[in-house]
């Protein structure tokens, strides 16, 4: 009997990757969890299932006593609640380019329409008024990036590309040719106060939530832009009104909201100083995910080094 692959997400891309594997793993037995219904017909198939993909996974992992690993279907993990996870499974995070690649052009986007003062533009153009706005050069544009991931590392490494003056900060110190690296709480003041354009890549942890915060936004130069591509939870929503209100922020790029989507009467969609996408900043793609995920169960059995593992202490 085949070992199976369980997929436990989107419906729609769990269809492309079961074309995928069929022709890539025929070997695994592969298995969409049903919208309803019991995704197995005893303990027997239960038993039979070493590999999990999903954006959350079933509720009592118990049943699959033979469980080898977990593949979250996202770049972040922490939709999961670590503890309803064995504690002897190792997780891993999709790594795949698609999600990199996506991700650099968002940012890229979003930077450039701050810079280049598309919103301001946009306004421009609704009221009829044809009037310029002076271009600087983007050496000129201080950006900086809270985390240095692999996700941040390729945004910066575009972002160098246009010639804007970039700078990191994470919790341990990096080295990246091109960009002022900061490190620290002690650090992340320094940070802020030469960041024209600050963007959000964090992983959303107990230590990072919240911290999009009034202190931070204060510590940043009058006038400042935000571009959230992390997470909702990273944010304090109350906070960036009236930063924005104040004129302490000049602009804000949310894809990420806590809930998701945001209540119909939410402040968020009618702000003239808030653009609002819906969690699209990247997206796995299937046909590279599959990919990645083939190249681990490799791995995995030829007992070599995993990609993305995750280390639980650190949440990501």
């Amino acid at each position: 009997m085949r070992d199976i692959f369980l997929y436990k997400a989107d419906p729609v891309r769990g269809a492309e990757w079961a074309r995928l594997f069929a022709r890539h793993a025929p070997h695994l037995d592969f298995r969409i969890w049903p919208a309803t219904g019991a995704p197995f017909a005893d303990a027997a198939e239960e038993a039979r299932v070493r590999f999990l993909a999903a954006w959350q996974p079933p509720a009592d992992l118990a049943a699959l006593p033979n469980l080898e690993l977990i593949f979250s279907v996202g770049a972040g993990v922490d939709q999961l609640d670590f503890s309803t996870l064995p504690p002897h499974v190792p997780l891993l995070r999709m790594v795949e380019p698609g999600i990199v690649g996506g991700m650099v052009e968002y940012v890229s986007l979003a930077v450039l329409a701050i810079h280049r003062d598309w919103q301001s533009y946009a306004a421009r153009q609704r009221a009829r008024q044809w009037q310029a706005i002076r271009v600087l050069p983007a050496a000129s544009r201080r950006v900086g990036v809270l985390g240095l991931g692999s996700l941040a590392q390729a945004a910066l490494a575009q972002l160098r590309a246009f010639g804007f003056a970039c700078a990191g900060w994470s919790r341990s110190q990096h080295t990246i040719a091109g960009v002022d690296c900061y490190a620290g709480a002690q650090a992340l003041p320094a940070f802020l106060a030469r960041c024209d354009i600050l963007v959000c890549l964090l992983p959303l942890t107990p230590a990072t939530r919240g911290i999009l915060n009034a202190e931070l936004f204060a510590a940043l130069p009058r006038g400042a832009a935000l571009i959230n591509t992390g997470r909702g939870g990273h944010l304090v929503q109350d906070d960036l009104l009236a930063a924005l209100d104040s004129g302490q922020l000049a602009h804000a790029v949310l894809d990420v909201c806590e809930p998701e989507p945001p209540g119909p009467e939410h402040p968020f969609w009618d702000h003239p100083r808030i653009t609002l996408t819906p969690h699209v900043a990247s997206m796995t793609q299937p046909e590279m995910a599959v990919e990645v995920v083939l190249d681990n169960l490799r791995r995995h059995a030829e007992g070599l080094p995993l990609q993305g593992l995750v280390d639980r202490g650190r949440g990501y």
